[in-house]
């Protein structure tokens, strides 16, 4: 439950569409929601402008399910990441109207249209082996309310590639850029714009990227000082600070 949804309800209390018993019955698992195995935090998105989101990884099909089901009937828009087929499948049984993302590995239920960022996210990847990690950030922001463009497939080793987007990187608020093997293309990219970008090492590359250390070093040593890092694969924390920054006045 977000600002949106407490101050429509309270609307609701004093125009006596709703009673007092009604909206009590509402706010009730304000701040957390105990399912036994998970306390869901319905109180995140008044705290913070964003709600909880599920990370699959590690739970069963039953428990996302169930958190995801619970979470929905809350009123807001419902995200869970790194989530399989098989836990999409347990989701859909809970909750219909749930849609996957294949390469994202995410779920997702909109119900509510969250505040309109202020401009556009660029989100880019160096290459196609690295489109799950970015697919994952692009359906973040856009759940969070923020336009998106994706860009994939746009490496350093085809520098022209890159440069053929130039009029959708310079006009982006905030740029998501994801690159496996040595991490060379947030720096570059940078070079190029007046925005902010949140750099993403990806775990893509040979024995000697490390799973995706050597991205992360490369980026945390870039010589572009309008770079920010967050940790290898991540796409969602990167969509996250990207949505915030678009958000702000």
């Amino acid at each position: 439950m977000d600002r949106s949804q407490i101050e429509a309800l309270l609307r609701e209390v004093e125009a006596k569409r709703t009673s007092v018993p009604d909206a009590l019955e509402r706010l009730k698992d304000l701040p957390f929601e105990d399912l036994g195995f998970a306390k869901l935090d319905h109180h995140r998105a008044l705290r913070t402008g964003m709600p909880e989101v599920i990370f699959a990884a590690g739970k069963t099909s039953d428990q996302v399910a169930r958190i995801f089901m619970h979470m929905a009937k809350a009123g807001g828009n419902v995200l869970a990441t790194r989530a399989s087929r098989e836990c999409f499948d347990g989701v859909l049984k809970a909750e219909p109207r749930a849609t996957y993302h294949e390469t994202a590995r995410a779920i997702t239920l909109e119900q509510t249209r969250a505040p309109v960022g202020r401009g556009t996210i660029c989100v880019v990847c160096a290459g196609t082996s690295d489109l799950p990690v970015a697919e994952e950030a692009a359906v973040t922001t856009r759940l969070m309310g923020n336009t998106t463009e994706l860009i994939a497939d746009v490496g350093v080793a085809g520098i022209h590639r890159l440069l053929a987007q130039k009029q959708s990187l310079q006009t982006a608020r905030v740029l998501i850029v994801c690159a496996g093997m040595e991490g060379a293309l947030p720096t570059v990219v940078a070079g190029l714009v007046n925005a902010p970008v949140l750099a993403v090492p990806t775990s893509i590359g040979y024995g000697a990227s490390f799973g995706g250390v050597a991205a992360l070093l490369g980026m945390l040593n870039t010589c572009s000082p309008n770079v920010s890092v967050v940790n290898i694969d991540n796409g969602f924390g990167a969509a996250c600070i990207a949505s915030l920054i678009n958000h702000m006045d």
